[in-house]
């Protein structure tokens, strides 16, 4: 078998899934703490360690960390979410051993230099003032809020620019003594790997570390709500939530199928009625998003101002008629989309690490692709349907609309429209 899953004494988890014919590796630590772990006065501070991470190290700068990465045709990077952080690497076969200990030095041995700090600070200003000049990026940060009001989830993976200017050297050292112990951490390699020489890379490199307790985020709930900004803007940007399933809840694959048929592509129900028939916008789409115990079915658009009122009643429309009539056909062919895009996915090592990572820090276990495409082949059309209806029928939204939006309905008048 080409996957396997190791542990370490620390808590410290290891996996790794071999591609033979390849000559590349991805490799990785993704550590169980993103946005929705902060407090209030963190929010941010995640994503201010992300960038921090390649500022320099008790044994390297900035510029040797990416030096050494790129002498040998390879690349490093980052990212934060709401639940990780990610810090991975791509490297030819036999430049594992150098990846791994480049990472774990950025991990363990990080100096946050003051001046550094300062450096980076105005980049991540720049990052949140480039966030907030690009509508169709802030509204989702808004929805977010709107859905998940005065809870840890809803808050920006950036966070506020008075936060970012306030974070010193102290808060960031207490962020990662805090959440970057070895129970929280997975090391994920795929592609050109042989999992006992990264085991016993790994365990000299993190072996060391002394088991601590593993910080949990306090679970959230939906609390629906409306924000709306006005600014003369092109478009008017329209994004709509309601609560759906999180990543363990058994009906996720239906919430996602759901999603594909309605608006997941050029065939889905929004884009041929509204965009396609009617011409009333350029993009459209629905996605169903999870987290651990709670999730997002959003609907986004981007219209003119004349045309936001017919838009957003017509989503509202395409909604409830999918809940009484969707096809077995449009199901079956979101179920294939959804199980080849799987497929596809694991034809990257990158692609597939990551997904060997996310599903270790769920289920402390890789389930089988079989296993997967059993569920996805599980949903039947009476699923799908029930869940569109309840969509409809919950009476819980949240709703961000930004730009000429002086025509735009509120939220209630969508939520009343919703269970009629």
């Amino acid at each position: 078998m080409s996957l396997k899953l190791d542990t370490l004494s620390n808590g410290f988890r290891v996996v790794t899934e071999s591609m033979p014919s390849l000559g590349s590796a991805a490799i990785g630590i993704w550590v169980l703490a993103g946005g929705r772990h902060e407090t209030e006065a963190q929010n941010g501070i995640a994503h201010f360690l992300e960038h921090m991470a390649f500022k320099g190290t008790k044994r390297r700068s900035a510029l040797q960390i990416a030096e050494e990465i790129e002498d040998v045709g390879g690349y490093i990077n980052a990212y934060t979410s709401r639940e990780v952080t990610a810090y991975y690497a791509r490297v030819l076969k036999d430049d594992v051993p150098l990846a791994m200990d480049v990472i774990a030095d950025i991990l363990l041995n990080p100096v946050f230099d003051p001046a550094e700090i300062e450096v980076e600070r105005g980049v991540i200003l720049q990052e949140i003032g480039q966030a907030l000049d690009t509508p169709d990026d802030v509204i989702f940060d808004w929805l977010q809020d709107c859905s998940f009001a005065d809870q840890p989830l809803g808050r920006t993976i950036l966070g506020p620019e008075e936060r970012v200017r306030s974070f010193s050297r102290e808060d960031l050292a207490g962020f990662v003594g805090q959440h970057y112990g070895p129970g929280q951490m997975i090391l994920s390699a795929a592609g050109a790997v042989n999992h006992d020489q990264v085991l016993k890379l790994a365990e000299r490199l993190f072996g060391g570390l002394p088991a601590s307790p593993v910080s949990v985020a306090n679970p959230a709930s939906f609390t629906g709500g409306e924000r709306r900004e006005i600014k003369p803007l092109e478009q008017v940007h329209f994004a709509l939530a309601m609560p759906s399933p999180g990543y363990t809840a058994p009906d996720v694959y239906v919430s996602q199928i759901f999603a594909t048929a309605f608006g997941g592509g050029m065939s889905s129900r929004l884009f041929q009625e509204i965009r396609e028939k009617r011409g009333l916008c350029y993009s459209i789409f629905a996605q169903a998003g999870a987290y651990a115990e709670t999730g997002l079915t959003t609907i986004y658009a981007g219209t003119s101002a004349e045309q936001i009122g017919d838009l957003a009643t017509l989503s509202v429309e395409e909604l409830k008629r999918a809940a009484d009539g969707m096809s077995a056909s449009e199901i079956d062919r979101a179920r294939a989309q959804l199980k080849a895009g799987l497929v596809m996915g694991l034809e990257s090592p990158s692609s597939r690490a990551e997904r060997l990572a996310r599903l270790v820090g769920i289920w402390n276990r890789v389930p089988n692709l079989g296993e997967t495409v059993a569920r996805i082949d599980a949903v039947t059309a009476n699923d799908v349907r029930k869940f569109a209806a309840s969509l409809c029928s919950g009476g819980q939204a949240a709703m961000a609309v930004y730009g000429p939006a002086e025509h735009a309905p509120l939220l209630a008048e969508v939520q009343s429209r919703l269970a009629a």
